[in-house]
């Protein structure tokens, strides 16, 4: 480890990009805890200033997937939503009504997260789930997969399917910066999902993140400059999207105002349970109208993007009649039941 420290930490000039054996080892010494604390600091710091490399980004989430548990349920039709794990400060989670949504539509989805992490400190995925009752306890690899068989949406605590992350959750704490491990946890591909939509927060990665993402063999992909660096698209503004395909991509603008949804976003206090309470309301078809717009139009990419609307506007319209139907409710409740009942269950037969 100490060898491959002083070829990324020479400084700006003298640093150099890891092969991809040698960035390997290095996310086996860190995953694996062979490396000591002070060393994996000071890599995750040098590959900060340096700038991860496309090769460099492919060997971390090779090591990460190697020490996970994944699951091929989806049959081969799942979308993966990679969003930031370090959460929200400012924004609404529109991914999390619109797996339910996108379930009721017909396509599996995977949405996963863990505690909060540097540099956001936001609310985060489970965050809001544990508003809803939902607590670590109940949300085992084993309670998640049911949920997911049931529900058709997989809610996964990354640092229970990959406990390695959670061991060096510590030293990220310390650090309070991003490091690679912000995009290689994202890509961990929990359900073998052939679709994804990931979100950034500034356009200089869009290039090196869309060869990744064709490196990890995606059939189709959808990379979003979102809200706070998420995959959801803005409602009150136009996003700025690669779209990944065949071994190539290119730029999209998806425009709100075009689709007759542009809207004005309400100055809100966001935490867990104004997450959860809102999310709930458009589940339900209501809600303060930004909010079910932003659901709809996340939807209605999404169903693009993996081939179950050949447009947005076909996307929309089903998105909205799945959400006045109540039938995007009904799966939220289908999943939130199974994950509770699996609790019962557990303790039925302790």
């Amino acid at each position: 480890m100490i060898d491959l420290l002083k070829e990324v930490a020479r400084g700006k000039r003298g640093a150099r990009d890891l092969n991809y054996a040698e960035a390997l080892h290095a996310a086996e010494s860190i995953l694996g805890l062979t490396a000591t604390p002070a060393q994996i600091g000071a890599f995750l710091i040098a590959e900060r200033i340096k700038m991860e490399s496309v090769e460099e980004l492919e060997a971390f989430v090779a090591v990460c997937r190697k020490y996970a548990r994944r699951e091929s349920q989806q049959q081969g039709q799942g979308l993966d939503c990679a969003g930031p794990y370090d959460g929200r400060t400012k924004s609404f989670a529109a991914t999390f009504p619109t797996a339910f949504l996108l379930s009721a539509a017909g396509l599996p989805v995977t949405l996963h997260g863990s505690a909060s992490l540097p540099p956001k400190w936001g609310v985060t995925l489970l965050d809001i789930i544990r508003e809803a009752g939902i607590g670590a306890a109940d949300l085992t690899p084993a309670a998640s997969s049911t949920a997911a068989r049931d529900s058709g949406v997989m809610v996964v605590d990354a640092e229970q399917w990959c406990p390695p992350l959670g061991a060096i959750r510590s030293i990220r704490e310390e650090i309070g910066m991003r490091t690679v491990f912000n995009t290689a946890e994202k890509l961990v591909d929990y359900s073998g999902s052939p679709y994804i939509v990931f979100g950034i927060y500034h356009n200089t990665v869009f290039d090196r993140l869309a060869r990744l993402l064709i490196k990890l063999g995606y059939q189709k992909a959808l990379i979003v400059q979102g809200t706070e660096g998420s995959e959801d698209l803005y409602i009150d503004r136009p996003t700025r999207v690669y779209t990944i395909a065949g071994g190539e991509f290119h730029l999209d603008i998806i425009n709100p105002e075009a689709l007759g949804l542009d809207t004005q976003v309400p100055e809100m206090n966001w935490n867990p349970r104004q997450q959860l309470l809102t999310a709930e309301a458009v589940l339900q078809g209501g809600g303060h109208m930004a909010f079910y717009n932003q659901t709809l139009l996340n939807g209605a990419a999404r169903l693009k993007l993996t081939g179950l609307a050949d447009s947005l506007e076909e996307g929309m319209y089903i998105c909205k009649d799945l959400l006045d139907q109540g039938a995007a409710w009904k799966v939220y409740l289908k999943w939130k039941q199974s994950l509770l009942g699996c609790e019962a269950a557990a303790l039925g037969h302790s």
